[in-house]
């Protein structure tokens, strides 16, 4: 799997760019919040990536994101049945990540039907599978995002079967109480 492209960007379209990474370009379909935090053409750029392979017809694509909130979010779409890569993409390219958060975290479902490509059941489904993944009105419990020790092991923890908000909520409890040098391993297993 490619999680990021670190290169040069050589194209730049509202929901295409193409980055050269080392002579090789990479086509990347990217939502148009991200296409808003690009560099100009021609300047350095780093994508995180969603690599995704159709295991009807072989066909492979790449999803890009300027954020990590982005490619969460995205993450979190598709893992919704009748929500594929395409359509994740273009629910973020019209809807902002904070906007989704609260319109699930609230129940809104007239918000995300009005979503091109969301009907009512869709957006019902997207309320009840990540009302708790998202946490409540305000989202989940924050990670600083300059700490990677407490990231990796809210994932670990998600690995392990803990919803998203419960397991960043034990960590930081856990961080809490071991104090800044605590390692990814020592934070889960007092998380636990």
């Amino acid at each position: 799997m490619i999680a990021y492209l670190h290169g040069q960007l050589a194209e730049s379209t509202p929901t295409h760019v193409v980055v050269d990474c080392g002579g090789v370009g990479y086509a990347v379909t990217i939502p148009v919040s991200s296409y808003d935090k690009l560099p100009a053409v021609g300047h350095p750029v780093k994508l995180l990536t969603y690599h995704h392979v159709n295991a009807q017809d072989g066909t492979q694509q790449l999803y890009g994101f300027a954020t990590v909130a982005e490619r969460e979010m995205f993450l979190l779409l598709i893992s919704i049945t009748g929500i594929g890569p395409k359509l994740g993409c273009n629910i973020l390219s019209a809807a902002s990540v904070t906007g989704l958060r609260q319109a699930i975290a609230a129940g809104d479902t007239k918000t995300l039907s009005a979503l091109r490509g969301i009907g009512k059941k869709t957006a019902e489904r997207l309320v009840v599978e990540l009302k708790d993944k998202i946490g409540g009105p305000t989202g989940p419990v924050p990670v600083t995002p300059a700490d990677a020790r407490l990231t990796d092991a809210a994932l670990a923890l998600e690995s392990l079967g803990f919803k998203s908000a419960d397991a960043r909520r034990a960590v930081q409890q856990a961080a809490a109480k071991l104090g800044a040098g605590a390692t990814v391993e020592e934070l889960v297993r007092a998380a636990l």
